[in-house]
């Protein structure tokens, strides 16, 4: 089962009855897998604007004396962060469990961050499995937990252990079919000042309560009794065991493995640092226990050395190479294995790049194009999204890039700042996501510059999960589709367009029309480039929905100069023979190609 199958499994099994969320890797599967049985066990499962008001969704029903999940990725804790911090004044009825999904080495995240820091600061207890088995228990374990506190409950997990597969013991699914019951204790809800003082000082003896209720805790275990010591967490363990039984040391350190990470369980920490006298830390990201470690020796007055980052690396993925090596320094053993070994034959490096036929890649194309003619310097925020690929060359169409919604208010600033066309570019769901307060400040603290919406219908990034523009929901309903035209107007866009991105010249004179707006400081200018995920049109071409007129070369009018390729870097186009050959699996017929190639040498194919 999959790590985030494994999490949806144990709420389930737990009874949850509500589960939300906003798509981002690496935790989307979570929320989708509960999707799927949603209908069958009676919860309620959505995809929400953003983590924000997922996070508000699921703290509705555990006010309600109903279990709830909401997930996010780490970065989307951020966002849910204003509600977090005083959700954990309020406390909850029925169980709430938040899951973070770390995304240590930035494989498909703006940053490299450890949400473990959330646990003292918001003053939430936080939880971390070491795999799939684990994950699926400790979920039940929180949810009771959760209840039994009264608290909201955190579970950190990070990417290897969210896409890694292990088989699971299952226990039986619930259907509760309870119904949510609001009881009115105003007092006790309302976080004004006069309360919210009240609820601080009863949170503070809470997460006391908690740490004695964790420091016995099933998923905290020690095991040897050498003067040595090694501490690990999360998927480290699993990596630590591994790199033992390589050592063949086993039996010459004592292991304390933690699953409970805040509060730290003090008692277990401090009897298992009895008598030792070197205790390694393994951990993932930041020395986030062995700073707990190291301040429990100093009121132990203990001479037990603690290491941690000294031996394990601080930046990026912890992989079991690097807590072999870490360890075996540690323990001073010679390592007999090489730490990577080299392939006999490496694929050749690949620059990332967007899909063959991608709406964005016409749009950013069309922006330089209208940049070009109006003979402008422009500066070019963007956001997160696949679009983040128009960074690289041919396009380089993107200067700065932060998080969910900050193309617009970025955009804000350097137009204001600078006086130069700024032309911003953020996805359909971004826009709803965290884009719209941006764009009224526009209005309101008046700033003119072009925003461009690139609305493919859905969040292409994370998986094709729905968006408020796609019509349809998470629970399959149909919906009322919100249209960014609609909501760029109420915002006080006076200039809006909407354009087909495969329609070149249309795109380009919106874009230059946008410009000239802008350039008489009349507001921001927004363009909406609309036209479906380039993978959902192959897909509906599959599936006989839709005939595709794709693109071939004329080999007598092509002359080789790669100008397609060079203008354009569709992975679709491909060197031939010193001429260029078109990838019919791939290529959706965009007609990008066609309209940048100098000799008229690309044609119209058929199906």
């Amino acid at each position: 089962m999959l790590g985030n199958e494994a999490i949806a499994r144990g709420a389930v099994e737990a009874g949850v009855q509500a589960a939300t969320g906003y798509p981002g890797t690496p935790s989307s599967e979570i929320i989708e897998t509960l999707a799927a049985w949603s209908k069958d066990y009676g919860i309620y499962v959505e995809w929400s604007t953003n983590e924000k008001v997922a996070l508000e969704v699921a703290l509705a029903a555990a006010y309600c004396n109903l279990r709830a999940l909401v997930a996010m990725k780490h970065v989307g804790v951020n966002v849910a962060s204003d509600t977090l911090f005083t959700a954990t004044y309020t406390g909850v009825k029925g169980g709430l469990v938040l899951v973070s999904a770390d995304d240590p080495s930035c494989h498909s995240s703006q940053n490299e961050q450890d949400n473990r820091l959330y646990g003292p600061h918001a003053y939430i207890p936080v939880l971390e499995p070491s795999s799939p088995q684990e994950a699926k228990d400790l979920i039940i374990y929180s949810f009771e937990s959760s209840e039994k506190f009264k608290m909201p409950i955190m579970v950190r997990t990070t990417t290897r252990l969210n896409h890694s597969r292990g088989n699971v013991k299952l226990g039986p699914l619930l259907k509760v079919g309870k119904k949510g019951t609001f009881e009115k204790k105003p007092e006790e809800m309302s976080c004004l000042p006069a309360n919210a003082r009240k609820m601080r000082l009863r949170l503070i003896n809470t997460i006391r309560l908690v740490e004695e209720h964790f420091d016995n805790s099933p998923f905290n275990s020690v095991c040897g009794e050498s003067n040595i010591g090694v501490v690990a967490s999360g998927l480290a363990y699993e990596y630590v065991m591994e790199a033992l039984e390589t050592l063949k040391a086993k039996d010459e350190v004592s292991l304390l493995k933690l699953s409970t990470l805040y509060p730290l369980p003090k008692k277990l920490v401090t009897s298992f640092l009895e008598g030792k006298e070197k205790v390694l830390v393994i951990e993932e990201l930041e020395p986030f226990i062995e700073n707990y470690v190291k301040s429990f020796c100093c009121d132990l007055d203990s001479k037990t050395k603690v290491y941690g980052k000294a031996f394990i690396p601080l930046v990026g993925e912890l992989t079991p190479s690097a807590v072999l090596e870490g360890l075996a320094k540690f323990l001073n053993k010679k390592l007999e294995c090489k730490r990577e070994q080299k392939l006999a034959v490496e694929a050749p490096p690949r620059p990332p790049v967007l899909c063959a036929g991608c709406p964005h890649r016409s749009t950013f194309y069309a922006i330089k194009l209208a940049v070009k003619k109006r003979k402008v310097d422009a500066i070019y925020p963007s956001d997160i999204g696949c679009y983040g690929l128009g960074f690289y060359p041919p396009l380089e169409a993107i200067d700065v890039s932060l998080c969910m919604g900050s193309s617009i208010g970025l955009a804000c600033g350097l137009a204001k700042f600078t006086g130069k066309v700024v032309i911003a570019t953020i996805g359909d769901s971004t826009f709803m996501h965290a884009g719209i307060p941006a764009l009224i400040n526009a209005t309101f603290n008046p700033s003119s510059f072009v925003l461009v919406i690139l609305d493919n219908g859905l969040v292409a990034m994370t998986g094709h999960q729905p968006s408020p523009v796609s019509g349809v929901n998470l629970m399959g309903e149909k919906v009322k589709i919100i249209l960014p035209e609609n909501l760029a107007t109420a915002c006080g866009a006076s200039f809006c367009k909407v354009v087909d991105p495969y329609n070149l010249e249309e795109t380009v004179s919106a874009i230059i029309e946008a410009i000239d707006h802008v350039q008489k400081g009349l507001g921001p200018a927004v363009v909406i480039s609309r036209r479906k995920c380039a993978l959902t049109l192959l897909r509906e071409s599959r599936d006989g929905k839709i005939k595709l007129v794709k693109r071939s070369i004329n080999l007598e009018k092509c002359i080789g100069c790669m100008a397609c390729i060079k203008l354009t870097g569709c992975p679709a186009l491909l060197p031939s023979n010193e001429k260029v050959s078109i990838d019919k699996m791939t290529c959706t017929g965009c007609g990008l190609c066609e309209e940048v190639c100098p000799y008229d040498a690309i044609e119209k194919s058929g199906g």
